[in-house]
């Protein structure tokens, strides 16, 4: 998906400015209970992830909720992965929240064919809300042309961020390679350093390693194959590399000693970087949110790097494709009552992404996909990652979206658990590429 962004807006840019200002880093460096706002009996509902973006979410439906006597919003918040088991059988029970949280991709797809999401175009085309998104993020939130989603939270690159006083402890810069990176493994586990640290546990933390080396390698087509259904689209040569390519890093000591049982959700993987125990993780901005939480003097003082993911020598992909989120959105429920709908849309319009939830998303590190965010960005704590961000995002030439939400769900589940196999070299390449073959069905 290429990503452009259209002619900036002075007001919203002015009010993010300002907003910037006011508005202190919030969040927390791991998962809260799940729990609810009290709310009208019958009235809209919705669902959010725990992590450091939870406030700016919840910030904004308490300011909904205080304007909205009768049309509160009752909130509730999960981890990561219980939300995605949660939500499907909510929404296949047709018990779903008035708004669904989601990243688009085969999962939506899903929800559309079984009628479980509203068509959102018209509310889309209105100006209010048309004109306040990138328009190649709002895109995402379209199937067959209609919109059943739309933006709801900051773009979402992954890239390699590296601890600078431990590629500066073994005299190394940070790799553009392939080889590069294969390279220093030696040079940091010879020096008591973990090469990079990982979630294997959580297990969609492994998807970029597969979705970044299948696109370096084969370039995006191979993706394109696998997600129309091409009969045995797994078995792409690029997908066998890439998966030897992983194995390869595994056998090399590349990750950190016990990654298979390390946590994301508590930030565990993370607090491995930035306290000197691992010299790089491969990631979404989410762990840039987390260490400027849980150890913002790391990130002032310009200790947390960041750089693309490598090039692989021969590699037919740009080195500027991304692979990631480019955010995640909201659909409406078809489910919801009539009046839970009504609520639900009358919020996206006055109050998704406006200028005070967007200065919110930016203050924690997460860069809004919205028009005008430029000067804010300039003026922001930090202005050189959150460019990179959306520079980024703006610029790539094909922005794959997470495997396991670019998948119909079935497929995406089989992967993470597959994948995880070959992580620890449970399986072979060419097994992995059986057992996912056997999940397209055309």
């Amino acid at each position: 998906m290429k990503t452009a962004v259209g002619s900036p807006r002075p007001l919203l840019a002015i009010g993010l400015a300002v907003l910037m200002a006011g508005v202190a880093a919030c969040g927390t460096s791991g998962p809260r209970q799940a729990g609810s706002t009290s709310a009208d009996a019958g009235g809209p509902s919705a669902w959010i992830i725990s992590g450091v973006t939870a406030k700016a979410f919840q910030n904004s439906f308490d300011s909904w909720n205080a304007a909205h006597e009768g049309q509160k919003f009752a909130i509730q918040e999960f981890a990561n992965d219980p939300y995605k088991q949660k939500i499907r059988t909510a929404v296949g029970a047709k018990q779903a929240p008035t708004l669904i949280y989601g990243w688009g991709g085969g999962v939506l797809k899903s929800y559309v064919a079984a009628g479980a999401v509203e068509d959102l175009s018209d509310l889309a085309a209105d100006p209010a809300v048309k004109d306040r998104f990138l328009p190649s993020i709002a895109a995402v939130g379209k199937v067959d042309g209609k919109t059943y989603a739309v933006p709801n939270n900051g773009v979402k690159p992954v890239v390699v961020y590296y601890n600078k006083d431990l590629f500066a402890k073994i005299g190394a810069q940070p790799p553009k390679t392939w080889n590069e990176l294969m390279a220093l493994v030696p040079k940091f586990t010879g020096a008591g350093i973990a090469p990079f640290t990982v979630s294997g546990q959580a297990k969609w933390p492994l998807l970029p390693w597969l979705a970044y080396l299948i696109d370096r390698i084969g370039g995006p087509r191979v993706m394109d194959d696998i997600t129309a259904g091409k009969p045995n689209a797994w078995s792409d040569p690029a997908v066998t590399e890439a998966n030897k390519k992983i194995q390869e890093l595994v056998k090399a000591g590349g990750f950190v000693k016990g990654f298979s049982s390390i946590s994301t959700d508590s930030g565990a993987d993370v607090a491995l970087l930035y306290t000197g125990k691992a010299a790089m993780t491969l990631g979404l901005p989410a762990t840039y949110q987390t260490i400027k939480t849980a150890n913002p003097q790391f990130v002032k003082d310009g200790k947390l790097g960041y750089v693309p993911f490598p090039a692989v020598e021969g590699g037919k992909g740009d080195p500027a494709n991304v692979v990631g989120n480019p955010t995640n959105f909201w659909s409406i429920s078809a489910a919801a009552t009539p009046e839970q709908k009504q609520a639900a849309r009358k919020y996206v319009k006055s109050d998704l992404l406006n200028e005070k939830y967007a200065a919110d998303l930016l203050a924690v590190g997460n860069v809004p996909p919205v028009e005008g965010a430029e000067d804010a960005i300039a003026k922001s704590d930090d202005p050189a990652y959150y460019s990179m961000i959306y520079e980024t995002a703006k610029n790539a030439p094909n922005f794959q979206l997470s495997l396991d939400q670019a998948l119909a769900p079935e497929a995406g589940d089989k992967l993470l658990t597959t994948l995880q196999q070959v992580f620890l070299e449970e399986i072979t390449p060419e097994q992995f590429a059986t057992t996912m073959n056997a999940t397209i069905t055309g």
